[in-house]
């Protein structure tokens, strides 16, 4: 009998002990790069040396459809996925993802920006960790404005046309300002930040009122900034790093971008313009904002499907924690508050922590509603028919919202 439970005692340590292999999937481009998620993880793995975690990077326009339909397969594809702030309700509804709201110690909740919480929840459940905290930010080029004469970025989006006129006037740049207009998510989220400058809002009463008030208002301030020439024409083809190589090649004195463009676009190896990058919050207006900013941050969670829930759980905790947000602070900055007064978070980047202490804090949400992927592509596409020229903005937006009337 001894013996019997000796082998049993063994059997059962060694099946403990079984190598678990993960399955992660990340996005490939803005925030933590490739090379800060292979260190992160190799870390993580020395520090758990039976646990190992195969990676996969995809552009963010696939991120969504490839959690889809992992988990409408019904396969263990994925043990942890990435995903963004728009989706919760809709991968809740549909059960793709895991309720790990017991698992977060209680004490986190006021250790995290409340602003990070919103990315992970749905229906008052937690459906992962906040991992990007994230907004579009007005960068600017401070030779460009100099030899303009101008002494300050702009605090309005008006005064942003306005000295942008003045550089294309005194032939410095051919097209001051860039953005990222392309027919894609990008797009939406440039769209988001101007309705929350403009006071607007997607829905009201459960209806969409985006065509209306301040979501009129800022695709006309999107298609005028066209039609003025101070705009780049080709920002209706633009993704974000299109945006990131066009101002780090110096063509253009203003561009709205991501957390990560600020510490590349300061790197000498890959810019043209390091040392000249200034960030501040976009623009408010006058009588209705000071500072604009749309929520793009992103999560971890867990993929119901997942043999291994445990072990994926202490991966997202591990990329999650402070010390590794603290240590990869430079193309992504932490979600905890106390982080933020480190020096490893704060130090070369003191202008990016200032912005980001104004920003993070009024963050505007786009839509969260089970159907956001439909809505989205909706709204993408009138958009890019108002900045085509194909119909007003007024045309674009009250069709879109005859179709949106039907999502929930």
């Amino acid at each position: 009998m001894k013996r019997v439970l000796l082998s049993l005692s063994l059997l059962l340590s060694t099946a403990s002990a079984a190598p678990v292999t993960l399955n992660a999937l990340f996005m490939k481009q803005a925030a933590y790069s490739e090379a800060n998620i292979k260190d992160m993880t190799k870390a993580f793995e020395a520090k758990n040396p039976n646990i190992k975690v195969n990676l996969e990077f995809v552009p963010y326009e696939g991120l969504h459809d490839k959690i889809v339909s992992s988990a409408s397969a019904g396969t263990n594809g994925y043990d942890v996925v990435l995903f963004d702030v728009i989706w919760p309700t809709e991968f809740a509804k549909n059960s793709f993802l895991v309720d790990v709201t017991n698992r977060i110690p209680a004490a986190d909740n006021a250790r995290v920006f409340s602003g990070a919480w919103t990315t992970v929840t749905a229906g008052g459940k937690r459906y992962g960790m906040p991992w990007i905290l994230d907004t579009k930010y007005l960068y600017y080029n401070k030779a460009i404005l100099k030899k303009a004469g101008i002494a300050a970025p702009p605090r309005t989006w008006a005064e942003l046309q306005q000295q942008a006129a003045t550089i294309k006037a005194k032939g410095l740049v051919e097209y001051p300002i860039v953005w990222s207009w392309s027919q894609a998510e990008a797009l939406i989220c440039d769209y988001t930040t101007l309705i929350s400058a403009f006071g607007g809002q997607f829905y009201a009463g459960g209806k969409p009122v985006f065509n209306t008030g301040g979501g009129l208002k800022a695709l006309q301030y999107m298609t005028d900034s066209l039609k003025s020439g101070v705009s780049n024409p080709n920002s209706k083809e633009y993704l974000e790093e299109d945006v990131r190589k066009v101002f780090s090649d110096g063509k253009a004195a203003f561009a709205l971008n991501w957390t990560y463009m600020y510490n590349m676009a300061n790197d000498p190896k890959q810019s043209k313009v390091a040392g000249q990058v200034g960030i501040v919050p976009a623009p408010g207006v006058a009588g209705v904002s000071q500072v604009s900013a749309m929520n793009g941050s992103m999560g971890l969670g867990i993929p119901t499907g997942s043999a291994h829930k445990d072990e994926a759980w202490r991966f997202i905790q591990y990329l999650t924690s402070a010390p590794v947000q603290e240590q990869f602070a430079q193309l992504s900055l932490p979600i905890w508050k106390a982080s933020y007064s480190k020096p490893a978070v704060t130090k070369g980047q003191e202008a990016l922590v200032k912005a980001a202490g104004t920003s993070l804090n009024v963050m505007f949400p786009r839509p969260t509603i089970a159907q956001y992927p439909q809505l989205s592509t909706v709204l993408q596409t009138a958009l890019q028919k108002a900045l085509l020229g194909s119909q007003t903005p007024a045309q674009a937006l009250d069709a879109a919202a005859r179709t949106a009337s039907r999502f929930r």
